[in-house]
């Protein structure tokens, strides 16, 4: 393989012996862009449904903050691609966290005027940073090799971690910084967050060399050199094509859904029993800590005892989370338990779905798929916080974590019924 060359991509000269050391400094730098961008993500959204609250002036319409992010992240996740698929990782990663940053300077100005409308535009903008975070663990999986995939995913996911946990831990102190200037206490870490965005940005401008992606299509087979092959038709094609790929979907939809809409709700559900915004910091930072921390843990699995077992792990995860919180009451301690399981349950289903989504499709049309995967996901997530929201002032904490349960019996069912079909494929073929 030495001597194959990334002439026709634009990008310099590559050959498959220097893909090891390649492989090892994409990866530095996009574990320092996702501990800046999981930072600025998390010090904002931490507060972003009592932010909304304030603005608004009633709790039926809070989850709409949370919402309006996860649908930015999902109408901008396709574009992303589109331009990923077309020019590089780069591009689409700086061009997310500038976006990012101009809707956090949005949220900053709504808080201070008083509009609600907006504040969500501004959230819905924010969510672009949460694209580029999502993007990166693909971009960590372009120069990956097949048997390592979920680990290279999931140590890009891990990275996380230290923004993540960190970030709704300086929410108060971040507000607490901006009331001399008449921004609203909650407003404040969203004014800190577009800061971080802006230098995630250079770090990928100027660290991210070469692409990995362009790099990687450049070691691939001459066939899969043509544009028409990577077009976002092309991925949903292949995703269609495949029944691993479509459970792959299913399982990133589903596991996101549930965490946001039980997340998005939780600080407004522990400010009804009693606490204060430090112990609402300290539970989040907690569900925080087991989305990411844990990700190598489940990156090893999914490599070792395959894509559909660690699947099946998350479902399970999910399911204790939710009768956990759901059953919580005023005890914080077992609401912290449940929202720390929730993460565990996101993070498995995450990166197992993430891993054989890419093992599913061509490498061709892994952006575009990939691309798809983050809209499916963040739109059914949109959709479950913006009823997350209705379901607390209409019904309760409770029912909100019992309607996200109902969300786990279709997943259960997929993963049994694949399962059967490739044992039976098996048996046909031996």
């Amino acid at each position: 393989m030495t001597g194959l060359t990334v002439k026709q991509v634009g990008v310099p000269p590559v050959d498959a012996a220097q893909v090891p050391a390649l492989r090892r400094r994409t990866t530095a730098v996009l574990v320092t862009a996702q501990i800046l961008g999981g930072l600025g993500v998390a010090t904002g959204i931490a507060l972003s449904a009592v932010l909304a609250r304030q603005v608004s002036g009633t709790e039926a319409l809070s989850g709409l903050a949370p919402t309006a992010t996860v649908a930015g992240t999902a109408v901008l996740s396709m574009p992303l691609a589109a331009l990923m698929a077309a020019r590089g990782r780069r591009p689409g990663l700086v061009l997310a966290y500038l976006i990012g940053a101009l809707g956090a300077s949005v949220v900053v100005v709504a808080a201070r005027i008083g509009s609600f409308p907006l504040l969500l535009c501004g959230m819905a903008a924010f969510g672009a940073a949460s694209s580029a975070n999502l993007q990166a663990r693909f971009a960590a999986a372009d120069l990956a090799e097949p048997e390592r995939r979920a680990r290279a995913i999931s140590l890009v996911v891990w990275a996380t971690t230290v923004g993540a946990v960190l970030g709704p831990n300086i929410s108060a102190p971040a507000g607490r910084s901006v009331t001399g200037l008449g921004i609203p206490e909650a407003a404040g870490p969203f004014l800190w967050a577009a800061v971080i965005f802006v230098v995630s940005a250079v770090v990928v401008a100027v660290l991210l060399r070469p692409d990995p992606l362009l790099t990687a299509r450049a070691l691939a087979p001459e066939d899969e050199h043509s544009p028409a092959a990577r077009s976002l038709r092309a991925g949903l094609s292949a995703v269609a094509a495949s029944p691993l790929a479509r459970l792959a979907l299913v399982t990133v939809a589903v596991s996101h859904t549930a965490m946001v809409s039980v997340m998005a709700m939780t600080p407004l559900d522990l400010e009804h029993h009693g606490a204060g915004i430090d112990l609402i910091g300290l539970v989040i930072s907690g569900h925080i800590a087991g989305m990411y921390a844990f990700a190598p843990l489940m990156g090893r699995l999914a490599d070792r005892v395959g894509r559909l077992s660690v699947t099946g792990l998350a479902a399970g995860l999910l399911a204790c989370a939710l009768f956990l919180a759901g059953t919580a009451g005023g005890s914080h301690g077992q609401t912290a338990a449940g929202l720390f399981v929730l993460g565990l349950g996101w993070s498995a289903g995450l990166v197992s779905g993430s891993a054989l989504l890419t093992d599913s499709v061509p490498p061709s049309a892994r952006a575009a798929a990939q691309g798809l995967s983050d809209l499916t996901m963040n739109t059914s997530a949109g959709v479950g916080g913006a009823i997350a929201g209705l379901v607390v002032a209409k019904a309760s904490y409770a029912w909100l974590n019992l309607a996200a349960a109902c969300l786990l019996v279709p997943l259960v069912a997929l993963v049994l019924f694949t399962r059967g079909g490739l044992t039976r494929r098996g048996a046909r073929q031996g």
